[in-house]
C-alpha cells in the first residue's frame, strides 16, 4: 500500500471516529454524560473494587493528568464518582465509582450498546471479527 493510500486510510478512520462520537453524543447526553465521562465510568466499573488511581484512569481514557482532573471535578459534584486520598502517599488519589455512578453507567450502557449495534449492523459477523483483530493490532 502506498504512503498516500495509508494517509487516506487514516483520514477515513478519523472521519469514522468523528461520526461514531456524534452518533453516541445524543443518547449519552440523555443520561447526563458525555462520551468521555461514559468511558471514565466504564473503566471504573471494570476496575477492582471500582477504584483506580487518577493517573491510571487518565491514561486509560486518553487524557492528561490535568485533563482527567477537570473532567472528574463536575462528576464528583453530581455524585458519579468520589475521590479519596491514599494515606501512604499524599501525591496519589483514588477515584471511586459511586452507586449513583454505577446506575448511570448501567443505564447509559444500554444506549451505548444500541448505538454500537446500529453502527456495526451493516458489517458481516466475520468482517466484524476481522475488524476487532485489526483494532487490537493498532491499539
Amino acid at each position: 500500500m502506498s504512503t498516500s493510500s495509508q494517509g487516506e486510510l487514516v483520514i477515513k478512520l478519523i472521519a469514522l471516529h468523528t461520526r461514531i462520537q456524534r452518533q453516541l453524543a445524543r443518547p449519552l447526553s440523555g443520561h447526563g454524560i458525555s462520551l468521555t465521562e461514559f468511558l471514565v465510568l466504564r473503566q471504573l466499573h471494570q476496575a477492582p473494587d471500582k477504584k483506580l488511581r487518577r493517573i491510571d484512569l487518565a491514561e486509560q481514557v486518553g487524557l492528561s493528568a490535568s485533563g482527567v482532573t477537570r473532567l472528574l471535578n463536575p462528576m464528583q459534584k453530581v455524585g458519579l464518582v468520589s475521590k479519596e486520598e491514599v494515606a501512604r502517599d499524599a501525591r496519589v488519589s483514588l477515584v471511586t465509582l459511586t452507586s449513583a455512578g454505577e446506575n448511570v453507567f448501567k443505564d447509559a450502557s444500554t444506549s451505548f450498546n444500541h448505538v454500537a449495534l446500529s453502527i456495526m449492523e451493516p458489517i458481516a459477523s466475520k468482517d466484524q471479527s476481522n475488524l476487532h483483530k485489526i483494532a487490537d493490532l493498532l491499539l
